[in-house]
């Protein structure tokens, strides 16, 4: 089931949400700045969008002179004939509607590159800070989430990088343009058409948090359905034989119509928003129309002057529009970025010391002191566990479900770190090695093999990816793996499909021995290897794992003793504790060279 969101960080200011946006932005400036610099140009040809129609009707129907601003712009002889004028305000119009055309083509292919460019740069940031998160973290917050943050999440950086910052600034440059230009014609309409701005800023100031809260929650609800989908969809064999379809198809509609309702109500508020600004840009519509109609009727400015100042009116107001409009989806992409950045500092719990010791090869040697360790603060599963393996020694270990036996070789091969206590390997503690270099001392067999949907041989090959095709097939013949492979229709190149279900159960877990062989580490970890396979097929990975641990310090999880006879020491694990720890004469037919102290 789903497990409640829970990161280092739920909440960033507006300010701190800037500086890490442009801290992700910085390999990108030079796009934005020429993404910015054509924007930009939009803002020029909006002002000359309706000159056109003021030359046509103050200078060809009219009588008035073309003003001396635009004198510039008209060729030689134009105003020698009416013709001539109408002929060029056509060819302008024309001119104008084109060259604003191309400069929104350019606009939007350089927008999309750089984009598409960012949103690759954060998901493959968020992918790998996922990855190298300890077990806890995805252990108390599940995979969803992760996986929506970067899937989802990951967009709304090129949102308000690409869209909303070069369109609000755009709109800002456009927006101080035409107040110049409207007062330039006259002051009073541009007072006029001013006077909106501070309710402007209320609302836009009323709406911001009650925006921002919604759309959190909007992604939370959208990120817990997607849990569902994860889950059911990995078990799917488990829901099918228990005939739980609708029951999960009801729980799956009951999560994804919680987030439907709260993108309804956030939808709401947005439009309630946008209501109230477009209501309060009405009025300062009607009232510079009502202002300068006043103005035409007293001879105070021509008709011509009117309408230009109309025109630009429209597209003042559109600058206002846009900013409200992205104010509005600016929170809901804010609360992303928060999830986004949230992920991106959270902390390694499995954190590596600045000096930490590199490690080539380890002999083996393992010993816990005092090792306490708990999920949660109030109930610990590992208790004040002592012990001592020396190197080579094979130790099996037994005891009830839950006892502590898969979290102590967790903490061994530090996916978790110990509350108190120490962890030695050859006489170092794990947190002062390097954690590439601890992790490649372990070879580790689980009970339920991890096989990926490539070939047999690539997933062999998992361990140790320069392995050539001779080590790839000596470590299947060592894992009694070799004649079934050869006996598929592709060999090595068989496809194995999802997580290795074209497989058998012993035919994965033989893939998974030979993955260990390849790899040759002086560590081995074996968790319940022989624990769903028939009687014949455990003989057969139990001859190939004998020869596996011969020279390896090796660590064997099972519940059926009879398994533990490869090891020459059996401990039992109760309640976290070591409740007892015996020591055989002899280990599959041969005298031990090793024991366990505890």
């Amino acid at each position: 089931m789903s497990k409640p969101e829970q990161t280092a960080k739920t909440a960033y200011g507006d300010l701190s949400l800037i500086r890490r946006l442009f801290r992700e932005l910085r390999p990108w400036t030079l796009h934005i700045v020429a993404i910015f610099a054509i924007s930009l140009l939009a803002t020029p040809l909006a002002l000359l969008t309706p000159v056109p129609l003021k030359i046509a009707v103050d200078s060809v129907l009219g009588d008035q002179a073309v003003p001396g601003v635009l004198q510039p712009l008209i060729p030689a002889g134009a105003e020698s004939s009416d013709q001539s004028l109408l002929v060029f305000t056509a060819v302008m119009f024309v001119g104008v509607a084109v060259l604003s055309q191309l400069q929104d083509l350019a606009s939007t292919v350089l927008r999309t590159y750089t984009g598409e460019r960012l949103v690759l740069s954060v998901r493959s940031k968020l992918f790998e800070r996922t990855q190298r998160l300890s077990l806890a973290y995805h252990d108390r917050v599940g995979t969803s989430d992760s996986a929506y943050r970067i899937q989802d999440d990951a967009k709304a950086l090129q949102y308000l990088a690409v869209d909303s910052v070069v369109s609000i600034v755009t709109a800002v440059s456009t927006f101080t343009a035409m107040i110049y230009v409207t007062a330039r014609i006259d002051l009073t309409l541009a007072l006029v058409s001013l006077s909106v701005s501070p309710i402007l800023l209320v609302f836009a100031h009323s709406f911001r948090r009650r925006l921002r809260k919604q759309a959190r929650g909007v992604k939370k609800l959208e990120s817990g359905a997607l849990s569902v989908v994860q889950e059911v969809l990995g078990a799917l064999r488990v829901v099918k034989a228990f005939g739980q379809e609708d029951r999960e198809h009801g729980r799956f509609v009951t999560r994804a119509g919680d987030g439907m309702r709260a993108r309804l109500g956030l939808a709401v508020s947005q439009g309630l928003y946008a209501l109230g600004i477009g209501a309060t840009i009405g009025f300062g519509g009607a009232a510079v129309l009502y202002v300068g109609v006043r103005q035409v009727q007293r001879g105070a400015m021509t008709l011509g002057d009117l309408l230009l100042v109309m025109g630009y009116l429209t597209q003042l107001y559109a600058p206002l529009k846009t900013m409200a409009k992205k104010a509005g989806s600016l929170q809901t992409n804010l609360a992303s970025a928060e999830r986004v950045f949230g992920l991106l500092d959270e902390p390694y719990e499995t954190p590596e010391r600045p000096d930490a010791r590199h490690l080539d090869r380890a002999r083996g040697a393992v010993t816990f002191e005092e090792v306490t360790f708990a999920y949660e603060p109030t109930r610990p599963v590992i208790r004040g566990v002592s012990f001592d393996v020396p190197a080579g020694a094979r130790v099996g270990i037994s005891g009830t479900t839950g006892a502590g036996k898969t979290t102590l070789m967790g903490l061994l091969t530090r996916f978790y770190d110990p509350l108190t206590g120490r962890i030695l390997l050859d006489g170092v503690d794990l947190r002062d090695l390097a954690v590439r270099d601890l992790r490649a001392q372990y070879g580790i067999v689980l009970q339920e093999p991890v096989l990926f949907s490539t070939s047999i041989g690539e997933n062999i090959a998992y361990a140790r990816p320069d392995a050539g095709d001779r080590d790839i097939v000596a470590a299947a013949r060592a894992a009694n793996a070799h004649d079934f492979i050869q006996a598929l229709p592709e060999g090595y190149a068989t496809q194995v499909g999802d997580r290795g279900l074209r497989l058998s159960g012993g035919e994965r877990q033989r893939i998974s021995l030979a993955r260990a062989f390849l790899k040759d580490a002086p560590i081995l970890i074996l968790d319940e290897p022989t624990s769903s396979v028939d009687v014949h097929t455990e003989a057969v990975i139990l001859e190939a794992m004998d020869r596996l641990m011969s020279g390896r310090t090796s660590f064997m999880i099972a519940h059926r003793l009879g398994t533990l006879e490869l090891c020459n020491t059996q401990m039992v694990i109760e309640e976290g504790r070591v409740a007892s720890t015996v020591t055989s004469e002899r280990v599959g037919g041969r005298r031990p060279t090793s024991s366990v102290h505890p």
